[in-house]
């Protein structure tokens, strides 16, 4: 499946920027943690235990903060100031997580937004690399289109 190049309309935008943040924070969080515990994601969480995170969905004005400890990946507070923000729109972030789009292609163009701590940000880029996608039935059915 070719992601196209949208850009989700402004007044989207305005709806989903007042509405609660922490459902899809949740869904995030809770995927992490499944890909974790079945070892599709390979994360060296001492590595990201005591850091906080937010993933900026720019074109739907939607933000997602959460940190991790030793063993798993925890919603955060968003007044905590994190220490790596992921930033980009909708289509951006399907395009590099179905591997049709770098992420490294993506930051150049500034599609991409990676600010904060720099180490930390290629620490999680490479981690985002290194998911085999196909081991996930849904994706793999994404991908394979």
């Amino acid at each position: 499946m070719q992601v196209p190049n949208v850009v989700i309309p402004g007044l989207v935008k305005k709806v989903v920027s007042v509405l609660p943040a922490k459902p899809p924070a949740w869904v995030l969080v809770n995927t992490l943690n499944q890909l974790l515990k079945k070892e599709i994601l390979l994360a060296d969480m001492s590595l990201l235990a005591g850091r906080y995170f937010q993933i900026g969905i720019e074109d739907l004005g939607l933000n997602l903060f959460f940190t991790a400890d030793e063993k798993r990946f925890i919603l955060a507070d968003q007044s905590i100031p994190v220490d790596l923000y992921f930033g980009a729109n909708m289509a951006d972030f399907l395009k590099m997580l179905l591997r049709q789009e770098d992420p490294d292609t993506l930051f150049f163009n500034r599609k991409l937004k990676i600010e904060g701590d720099t180490e930390l940000g290629l620490i999680v880029k490479n981690l985002l690399d290194s998911i085999d996608w196909s081991t996930i039935p849904l994706m793999k059915s994404l991908v394979e289109q």
